[in-house]
Protein backbone atom coordinates (compact mmCIF):
# COMPACT_ATOMS: atom_id res chain seq x y z
CA UNK A 1 0.00 0.00 0.00
CA UNK A 2 0.98 3.20 -1.13
CA UNK A 3 1.35 5.97 2.36
CA UNK A 4 -0.61 8.56 2.66
CA UNK A 5 0.78 12.13 2.42
CA UNK A 6 0.18 14.13 5.35
CA UNK A 7 1.18 17.93 5.31
CA UNK A 8 2.39 19.46 8.43
CA UNK A 9 3.78 18.39 11.41
CA UNK A 10 1.80 20.49 14.04
CA UNK A 11 -0.77 19.50 16.39
CA UNK A 12 -3.95 18.32 13.70
CA UNK A 13 -0.97 16.67 10.98
CA UNK A 14 0.79 14.35 14.01
CA UNK A 15 -2.33 13.36 15.09
CA UNK A 16 -4.15 12.57 11.75
CA UNK A 17 -0.23 10.59 10.88
CA UNK A 18 -0.13 8.61 14.45
CA UNK A 19 -3.84 7.20 14.21
CA UNK A 20 -3.02 6.20 10.42
CA UNK A 21 -0.41 4.37 11.45
CA UNK A 22 -2.06 2.87 14.49
CA UNK A 23 -4.39 1.44 12.35
CA UNK A 24 -1.68 -0.08 9.56
CA UNK A 25 -1.80 2.58 6.92
CA UNK A 26 1.32 3.38 6.42
CA UNK A 27 2.08 7.88 6.45
CA UNK A 28 5.13 10.23 5.51
CA UNK A 29 4.85 13.44 7.21
CA UNK A 30 6.16 16.36 5.40
CA UNK A 31 7.18 19.41 7.55
CA UNK A 32 8.74 22.41 6.16
CA UNK A 33 10.17 23.65 9.34
CA UNK A 34 12.82 21.81 11.57
CA UNK A 35 10.57 20.65 14.65
CA UNK A 36 7.51 19.12 15.63
CA UNK A 37 4.26 20.74 17.08
CA UNK A 38 3.35 23.82 15.01
CA UNK A 39 2.57 27.00 17.57
CA UNK A 40 3.39 24.51 20.35
CA UNK A 41 6.40 25.26 21.65
CA UNK A 42 7.80 25.36 25.40
CA UNK A 43 11.75 25.57 26.55
CA UNK A 44 13.19 24.82 30.03
CA UNK A 45 15.88 27.27 31.05
CA UNK A 46 17.15 28.88 33.64
CA UNK A 47 14.65 27.36 36.28
CA UNK A 48 11.95 28.60 33.99
CA UNK A 49 9.16 27.07 31.84
CA UNK A 50 8.32 28.76 29.26
CA UNK A 51 5.10 28.52 26.91
CA UNK A 52 4.82 30.25 23.58
CA UNK A 53 1.27 29.64 22.16
CA UNK A 54 -1.42 27.65 23.56
CA UNK A 55 -0.68 27.06 27.90
CA UNK A 56 -2.72 24.54 28.18
CA UNK A 57 -5.35 21.60 27.00
CA UNK A 58 -9.07 21.73 27.60
CA UNK A 59 -10.66 18.10 27.33
CA UNK A 60 -13.97 19.09 25.34
CA UNK A 61 -14.18 15.71 23.60
CA UNK A 62 -13.24 12.62 25.29
CA UNK A 63 -10.99 12.02 21.95
CA UNK A 64 -8.09 14.69 23.11
CA UNK A 65 -8.23 12.31 26.52
CA UNK A 66 -7.62 9.15 24.63
CA UNK A 67 -4.93 10.74 22.32
CA UNK A 68 -3.02 11.16 25.47
CA UNK A 69 -3.32 7.52 26.84
CA UNK A 70 -2.67 6.35 23.10
CA UNK A 71 0.16 7.91 22.99
CA UNK A 72 1.74 6.88 26.39
CA UNK A 73 1.63 10.28 27.91
CA UNK A 74 -0.80 9.57 30.78
CA UNK A 75 1.87 9.40 33.73
CA UNK A 76 3.08 12.97 32.15
CA UNK A 77 -0.50 14.35 32.29
CA UNK A 78 0.01 17.32 35.01
CA UNK A 79 -3.79 18.79 35.87
CA UNK A 80 -3.94 22.33 36.82
CA UNK A 81 -3.39 23.52 41.03
CA UNK A 82 -7.29 24.21 42.12
CA UNK A 83 -6.57 27.77 43.12
CA UNK A 84 -5.78 28.44 39.21
CA UNK A 85 -9.92 28.24 38.77
CA UNK A 86 -10.22 32.13 38.91
CA UNK A 87 -9.89 34.47 35.89
CA UNK A 88 -9.75 38.07 35.79
CA UNK A 89 -11.06 40.24 33.59
CA UNK A 90 -9.88 44.21 33.71
CA UNK A 91 -11.93 46.94 34.71
CA UNK A 92 -11.09 50.80 35.57
CA UNK A 93 -7.22 49.43 35.56
CA UNK A 94 -7.57 46.57 37.77
CA UNK A 95 -8.09 42.92 37.27
CA UNK A 96 -11.44 41.78 38.92
CA UNK A 97 -12.30 38.05 39.29
CA UNK A 98 -14.88 36.92 37.21
CA UNK A 99 -17.94 35.14 38.97
CA UNK A 100 -18.33 31.81 39.31
CA UNK A 101 -22.07 31.36 40.44
CA UNK A 102 -25.25 32.97 39.54
CA UNK A 103 -25.13 34.70 42.95
CA UNK A 104 -21.18 36.23 42.19
CA UNK A 105 -22.61 37.50 38.84
CA UNK A 106 -25.21 39.64 40.61
CA UNK A 107 -22.86 41.21 43.12
CA UNK A 108 -19.45 41.52 40.95
CA UNK A 109 -18.41 45.03 40.60
CA UNK A 110 -17.76 43.63 37.00
CA UNK A 111 -20.65 44.93 35.55
CA UNK A 112 -23.49 47.75 35.95
CA UNK A 113 -27.18 47.37 37.59
CA UNK A 114 -28.19 48.14 33.72
CA UNK A 115 -25.58 44.69 32.72
CA UNK A 116 -27.12 42.49 35.02
CA UNK A 117 -30.57 43.62 34.32
CA UNK A 118 -29.77 42.77 30.55
CA UNK A 119 -28.48 39.04 31.58
CA UNK A 120 -32.02 38.86 33.41
CA UNK A 121 -33.67 39.70 29.96
CA UNK A 122 -32.35 37.71 27.58
CA UNK A 123 -33.97 34.78 27.94
CA UNK A 124 -37.13 37.37 26.65
CA UNK A 125 -35.49 38.45 23.76
CA UNK A 126 -36.82 37.19 20.04
CA UNK A 127 -34.01 34.94 18.19
CA UNK A 128 -33.14 36.16 14.85
CA UNK A 129 -34.94 34.65 11.66
CA UNK A 130 -33.81 36.57 8.97
CA UNK A 131 -31.29 34.67 7.90
CA UNK A 132 -28.31 37.19 8.06
CA UNK A 133 -25.00 36.76 9.29
CA UNK A 134 -24.07 38.11 12.23
CA UNK A 135 -20.47 39.62 13.99
CA UNK A 136 -20.52 38.62 17.62
CA UNK A 137 -20.70 42.12 18.25
CA UNK A 138 -23.82 42.35 17.28
CA UNK A 139 -25.34 39.30 18.33
CA UNK A 140 -23.95 40.25 21.93
CA UNK A 141 -25.64 44.10 21.94
CA UNK A 142 -28.55 42.68 20.53
CA UNK A 143 -28.98 39.89 23.40
CA UNK A 144 -27.42 41.74 26.28
CA UNK A 145 -26.36 45.57 25.86
CA UNK A 146 -23.12 47.71 24.53
CA UNK A 147 -21.66 47.03 28.03
CA UNK A 148 -21.76 43.55 28.06
CA UNK A 149 -19.43 43.26 24.86
CA UNK A 150 -17.00 46.24 25.66
CA UNK A 151 -16.40 44.95 28.83
CA UNK A 152 -16.71 41.17 28.76
CA UNK A 153 -17.29 39.84 25.33
CA UNK A 154 -14.09 42.11 24.12
CA UNK A 155 -11.46 40.33 26.02
CA UNK A 156 -12.51 37.06 25.72
CA UNK A 157 -12.65 37.55 22.00
CA UNK A 158 -8.90 38.97 22.14
CA UNK A 159 -7.99 36.28 24.61
CA UNK A 160 -9.59 33.62 22.47
CA UNK A 161 -8.78 34.26 18.60
CA UNK A 162 -6.32 38.08 19.51
CA UNK A 163 -9.88 39.10 16.71
CA UNK A 164 -12.38 41.60 16.81
CA UNK A 165 -15.62 41.45 17.65
CA UNK A 166 -17.08 43.39 15.23
CA UNK A 167 -15.62 41.21 12.48
CA UNK A 168 -15.86 37.42 13.67
CA UNK A 169 -18.81 35.35 12.52
CA UNK A 170 -21.06 34.29 15.40
CA UNK A 171 -22.20 31.53 12.89
CA UNK A 172 -18.31 30.26 12.06
CA UNK A 173 -16.42 31.65 15.21
CA UNK A 174 -19.05 31.18 17.88
CA UNK A 175 -21.31 28.74 16.37
CA UNK A 176 -22.46 26.78 19.79
CA UNK A 177 -23.63 30.23 20.57
CA UNK A 178 -25.37 30.05 17.44
CA UNK A 179 -26.85 26.81 17.88
CA UNK A 180 -28.34 27.44 21.60
CA UNK A 181 -29.67 30.98 20.08
CA UNK A 182 -31.59 28.39 17.20
CA UNK A 183 -32.34 25.39 18.99
CA UNK A 184 -33.43 27.44 22.69
CA UNK A 185 -33.80 30.76 21.35
CA UNK A 186 -31.95 31.96 24.28
CA UNK A 187 -28.04 31.43 25.41
CA UNK A 188 -29.00 31.40 29.50
CA UNK A 189 -31.87 28.77 28.49
CA UNK A 190 -29.49 26.71 26.40
CA UNK A 191 -27.01 26.70 28.97
CA UNK A 192 -29.43 25.28 31.37
CA UNK A 193 -31.40 22.61 28.95
CA UNK A 194 -28.73 21.95 26.87
CA UNK A 195 -26.22 20.38 29.86
CA UNK A 196 -27.53 17.05 29.12
CA UNK A 197 -27.56 17.22 25.85
CA UNK A 198 -23.68 17.76 25.74
CA UNK A 199 -23.29 15.22 28.28
CA UNK A 200 -24.94 12.59 26.16
CA UNK A 201 -22.34 13.41 23.17
CA UNK A 202 -19.78 12.83 25.61
CA UNK A 203 -18.81 16.73 25.20
CA UNK A 204 -17.74 20.06 27.86
CA UNK A 205 -18.80 23.54 27.25
CA UNK A 206 -14.95 24.66 26.98
CA UNK A 207 -15.48 27.02 29.92
CA UNK A 208 -16.25 24.19 32.05
CA UNK A 209 -14.08 21.47 30.34
CA UNK A 210 -10.96 20.11 32.15
CA UNK A 211 -7.61 21.99 31.85
CA UNK A 212 -4.09 20.01 31.65
CA UNK A 213 -0.75 19.92 30.63
CA UNK A 214 2.15 18.03 31.05
CA UNK A 215 5.48 17.48 33.38
CA UNK A 216 7.49 19.51 30.85
CA UNK A 217 4.98 21.77 29.02
CA UNK A 218 2.18 21.12 26.10
CA UNK A 219 5.57 20.45 23.92
CA UNK A 220 5.41 16.56 25.30
CA UNK A 221 2.56 15.94 23.65
CA UNK A 222 4.17 16.70 19.86
CA UNK A 223 7.33 15.61 20.77
CA UNK A 224 5.57 12.65 21.67
CA UNK A 225 3.94 11.98 18.85
CA UNK A 226 6.79 12.50 16.78
CA UNK A 227 8.65 10.04 18.34
CA UNK A 228 5.83 6.93 18.03
CA UNK A 229 5.92 8.22 14.22
CA UNK A 230 10.51 8.24 13.89
CA UNK A 231 11.28 8.09 10.48
CA UNK A 232 7.74 8.40 8.57
CA UNK A 233 8.40 12.07 9.80
CA UNK A 234 10.70 14.30 7.34
CA UNK A 235 11.30 17.61 8.68
CA UNK A 236 12.69 20.89 6.47
CA UNK A 237 10.66 19.40 3.26
CA UNK A 238 8.39 21.80 1.43
CA UNK A 239 5.69 20.79 -0.81
CA UNK A 240 5.21 22.50 -4.02
CA UNK A 241 2.99 20.19 -5.83
CA UNK A 242 -0.04 17.75 -5.64
CA UNK A 243 -0.65 15.97 -8.87
CA UNK A 244 -3.34 13.60 -9.18
CA UNK A 245 -3.14 10.24 -10.85
CA UNK A 246 -4.79 7.17 -11.64
CA UNK A 247 -3.83 5.30 -8.88
CA UNK A 248 -3.28 7.80 -6.41
CA UNK A 249 -1.33 11.48 -5.26
CA UNK A 250 2.35 12.74 -6.79
CA UNK A 251 3.85 14.89 -4.10
CA UNK A 252 6.79 16.93 -5.26
CA UNK A 253 8.87 18.95 -2.97
CA UNK A 254 11.81 21.46 -3.49
CA UNK A 255 14.77 18.73 -2.72
CA UNK A 256 13.65 15.49 -3.34
CA UNK A 257 12.65 13.35 -5.95
CA UNK A 258 8.28 13.24 -6.59
CA UNK A 259 7.25 10.45 -4.26
CA UNK A 260 3.67 8.64 -4.71
CA UNK A 261 0.79 8.48 -2.22
CA UNK A 262 -2.17 6.70 -2.00
CA UNK A 263 -3.94 10.14 -0.53
CA UNK A 264 -3.06 13.89 0.85
CA UNK A 265 -3.61 16.11 4.08
CA UNK A 266 -3.26 18.73 3.67
CA UNK A 267 -2.84 19.76 7.77
CA UNK A 268 -0.61 23.07 7.48
CA UNK A 269 -1.76 27.18 7.10
CA UNK A 270 -4.37 28.98 4.95
CA UNK A 271 -1.95 31.43 3.27
CA UNK A 272 0.21 28.10 2.82
CA UNK A 273 -2.67 25.99 0.99
CA UNK A 274 -3.12 29.17 -0.91
CA UNK A 275 0.34 29.29 -2.42
CA UNK A 276 -0.03 25.21 -3.35
CA UNK A 277 0.07 23.63 -7.29
CA UNK A 278 -2.54 21.14 -6.91
CA UNK A 279 -3.06 19.53 -10.73
CA UNK A 280 -6.23 16.87 -11.29
CA UNK A 281 -5.56 13.75 -13.28
CA UNK A 282 -6.79 15.58 -16.57
CA UNK A 283 -4.22 18.52 -15.88
CA UNK A 284 -7.28 21.14 -14.65
CA UNK A 285 -5.49 22.88 -11.72
CA UNK A 286 -7.38 23.78 -8.70
CA UNK A 287 -7.76 26.97 -7.47
CA UNK A 288 -6.89 27.83 -4.01
CA UNK A 289 -5.39 31.43 -4.25
CA UNK A 290 -8.90 32.31 -2.39
CA UNK A 291 -7.62 30.44 0.59
CA UNK A 292 -4.83 33.33 1.05
CA UNK A 293 -7.98 36.12 2.22
CA UNK A 294 -8.53 34.19 5.34
CA UNK A 295 -6.96 36.48 7.82
CA UNK A 296 -4.10 35.33 10.13
CA UNK A 297 -3.61 38.69 11.92
CA UNK A 298 0.30 38.52 14.09
CA UNK A 299 0.70 37.44 17.73
CA UNK A 300 3.84 37.83 19.88
CA UNK A 301 3.71 35.97 23.25
CA UNK A 302 5.80 37.68 25.88
CA UNK A 303 6.71 35.34 28.99
CA UNK A 304 8.67 37.10 31.78
CA UNK A 305 9.79 36.45 35.23
CA UNK A 306 9.91 38.35 37.80
CA UNK A 307 11.07 37.72 41.61
CA UNK A 308 7.88 37.17 44.07
CA UNK A 309 7.98 39.85 46.24
CA UNK A 310 8.44 42.55 43.30
CA UNK A 311 4.96 41.82 41.88
CA UNK A 312 1.76 42.84 44.75
CA UNK A 313 -0.94 40.81 43.15
CA UNK A 314 -1.48 37.36 44.34
CA UNK A 315 -1.54 36.19 40.48
CA UNK A 316 -3.51 33.42 41.86
CA UNK A 317 -5.93 31.98 38.91
CA UNK A 318 -5.57 31.41 35.20
CA UNK A 319 -4.89 35.06 34.30
CA UNK A 320 -6.21 38.00 33.35
CA UNK A 321 -7.87 39.42 29.74
CA UNK A 322 -8.23 42.98 29.12
CA UNK A 323 -11.13 44.70 27.18
CA UNK A 324 -9.93 47.68 24.25
CA UNK A 325 -11.90 50.01 25.85
CA UNK A 326 -9.45 49.97 29.06
CA UNK A 327 -6.53 51.06 27.08
CA UNK A 328 -3.27 48.69 27.31
CA UNK A 329 -1.49 47.68 25.05
CA UNK A 330 -1.36 43.55 26.21
CA UNK A 331 -4.06 41.66 24.87
CA UNK A 332 -3.93 39.30 28.52
CA UNK A 333 -1.54 37.76 30.55
CA UNK A 334 -1.76 33.80 31.42
CA UNK A 335 -0.42 33.30 35.45
CA UNK A 336 1.40 30.66 34.20
CA UNK A 337 3.24 29.47 37.68
CA UNK A 338 0.15 29.75 39.39
CA UNK A 339 -1.46 27.12 36.81
CA UNK A 340 1.29 24.43 37.13
CA UNK A 341 4.14 23.51 39.00
CA UNK A 342 7.68 23.76 38.81
CA UNK A 343 7.15 26.73 35.83
CA UNK A 344 9.60 29.00 37.49
CA UNK A 345 11.93 28.95 40.43
CA UNK A 346 11.63 29.22 44.00
CA UNK A 347 10.52 32.91 45.01
CA UNK A 348 9.41 33.96 41.41
CA UNK A 349 6.42 34.01 39.08
CA UNK A 350 5.89 33.25 35.27
CA UNK A 351 3.61 35.70 33.46
CA UNK A 352 3.16 34.96 29.92
CA UNK A 353 0.88 37.95 28.12
CA UNK A 354 0.55 38.42 24.42
CA UNK A 355 0.73 41.34 22.10
CA UNK A 356 -0.78 42.52 18.79
CA UNK A 357 -3.95 40.39 17.05
CA UNK A 358 -6.10 42.71 15.37
CA UNK A 359 -5.78 45.17 18.33
CA UNK A 360 -2.49 46.33 17.38
CA UNK A 361 -1.47 43.82 14.93
CA UNK A 362 1.65 46.88 14.67
CA UNK A 363 2.79 46.06 18.45
CA UNK A 364 3.53 42.53 17.56
CA UNK A 365 6.02 43.32 15.00
CA UNK A 366 7.78 45.36 17.20
CA UNK A 367 11.62 44.21 18.41
CA UNK A 368 11.88 42.03 21.37
CA UNK A 369 13.66 45.07 23.77
CA UNK A 370 10.63 47.25 22.63
CA UNK A 371 8.08 44.11 23.81
CA UNK A 372 9.52 43.52 27.03
CA UNK A 373 9.28 47.23 27.67
CA UNK A 374 5.38 47.86 26.83
CA UNK A 375 4.85 44.59 28.52
CA UNK A 376 6.37 45.72 32.01
CA UNK A 377 4.68 49.12 31.78
CA UNK A 378 0.94 47.51 31.49
CA UNK A 379 2.06 44.96 34.17
CA UNK A 380 3.21 47.84 36.35
CA UNK A 381 0.00 49.37 36.44
CA UNK A 382 -2.29 46.12 36.20
CA UNK A 383 -0.17 43.84 38.34
CA UNK A 384 2.21 45.94 40.95
CA UNK A 385 4.96 44.49 39.14
CA UNK A 386 8.27 46.96 40.15
CA UNK A 387 11.70 45.94 39.07
CA UNK A 388 13.28 44.35 36.39
CA UNK A 389 12.21 40.44 35.01
CA UNK A 390 14.52 37.76 35.96
CA UNK A 391 13.54 35.98 33.01
CA UNK A 392 13.02 36.93 29.30
CA UNK A 393 11.50 35.56 26.08
CA UNK A 394 9.43 36.39 23.55
CA UNK A 395 8.15 34.36 20.02
CA UNK A 396 6.77 36.28 16.92
CA UNK A 397 3.67 34.27 15.09
CA UNK A 398 3.57 36.21 12.16
CA UNK A 399 0.51 34.50 11.00
CA UNK A 400 -1.33 33.54 13.93
CA UNK A 401 -4.57 32.66 14.23
CA UNK A 402 -7.08 32.57 11.38
CA UNK A 403 -9.98 34.81 11.61
CA UNK A 404 -13.71 33.12 11.30
CA UNK A 405 -15.43 36.72 9.97
CA UNK A 406 -18.48 37.05 8.74
CA UNK A 407 -18.36 35.65 5.06
CA UNK A 408 -16.34 32.45 6.26
CA UNK A 409 -18.63 30.29 5.02
CA UNK A 410 -17.29 31.31 1.45
CA UNK A 411 -14.19 29.45 2.71
CA UNK A 412 -16.04 26.57 3.99
CA UNK A 413 -18.04 25.84 0.86
CA UNK A 414 -14.83 26.17 -1.33
CA UNK A 415 -12.88 23.55 0.71
CA UNK A 416 -15.65 21.12 0.65
CA UNK A 417 -15.86 21.36 -3.00
CA UNK A 418 -12.45 20.92 -3.47
CA UNK A 419 -12.55 17.99 -1.51
CA UNK A 420 -15.60 16.84 -3.82
CA UNK A 421 -13.66 17.38 -6.79
CA UNK A 422 -10.22 16.63 -5.68
CA UNK A 423 -10.88 12.70 -4.37
CA UNK A 424 -8.11 11.92 -2.17
CA UNK A 425 -6.99 14.84 -0.99
CA UNK A 426 -8.17 15.86 2.29
CA UNK A 427 -8.51 19.20 4.30
CA UNK A 428 -8.01 19.05 8.31
CA UNK A 429 -7.07 21.75 11.05
CA UNK A 430 -7.44 25.17 12.60
CA UNK A 431 -8.32 27.14 9.37
CA UNK A 432 -10.85 24.27 8.99
CA UNK A 433 -12.34 22.75 12.03
CA UNK A 434 -11.76 25.05 14.84
CA UNK A 435 -8.64 27.04 16.83
CA UNK A 436 -8.34 25.28 19.70
CA UNK A 437 -5.71 22.77 20.18
CA UNK A 438 -8.47 20.67 21.24
CA UNK A 439 -10.18 21.32 18.28
CA UNK A 440 -7.31 20.59 16.33
CA UNK A 441 -6.71 17.02 17.72
CA UNK A 442 -10.42 16.41 17.01
CA UNK A 443 -9.73 17.83 13.46
CA UNK A 444 -6.72 15.05 13.13
CA UNK A 445 -8.33 11.86 14.89
CA UNK A 446 -11.65 12.70 12.07
CA UNK A 447 -9.26 13.08 9.21
CA UNK A 448 -7.23 9.87 10.13
CA UNK A 449 -10.95 7.98 10.09
CA UNK A 450 -12.23 9.88 7.01
CA UNK A 451 -8.92 8.66 5.04
CA UNK A 452 -9.57 5.52 6.39
CA UNK A 453 -12.93 5.24 4.96
CA UNK A 454 -11.92 6.65 1.71
CA UNK A 455 -8.75 3.63 0.81
CA UNK A 456 -11.30 0.91 2.04
CA UNK A 457 -13.70 2.13 -0.84
CA UNK A 458 -11.43 2.70 -3.27
CA UNK A 459 -10.01 -0.53 -2.65
CA UNK A 460 -13.43 -2.35 -2.64
CA UNK A 461 -13.71 -0.77 -5.96
CA UNK A 462 -10.56 -2.07 -7.45
CA UNK A 463 -11.22 -5.18 -6.52
CA UNK A 464 -15.30 -5.57 -8.29
CA UNK A 465 -13.15 -3.86 -11.40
Amino acid sequence: MKPVAVIGAGITGLTAAFYLKRKGIPVIVYEASNRAGGVIRSIRQNGYLAEFGPNTLLETSPKVRQLVIDAGLQSRRMDPHPRAEARYVVRCKRPIAMPGSPLGFFTTELFSVKAKLAVLREPFVPRRRDGVEESIAQFVVRRFNQEFLDHAIDALVAGIYAGDPCKLSVTHAFPKLKALEDRYGSMIKGQIFGARERKRRGEVAKDRAPKFSFDEGLQVLPDGLAAALGDALQFNTTVTELTQTADGWRVATADSPPAMHSSVIFCGTAPRLAKLTVRLAGGERIELTTLGEIRYPPVASVVLGFRREDVTHPCEGFGMLIPKIEGFNILGTIFSSSLFPNRAPEGHITLTSYVGGERHPDLALLPPEKLYDLTCEDLRVLLGVRGKPTFRHSVLYRQAIPQYNVGYGKFRDLMNAIETKARGFFLAGHYRDGISLSDSIVSGCNVADRVEAFLKSTSAQTVHA
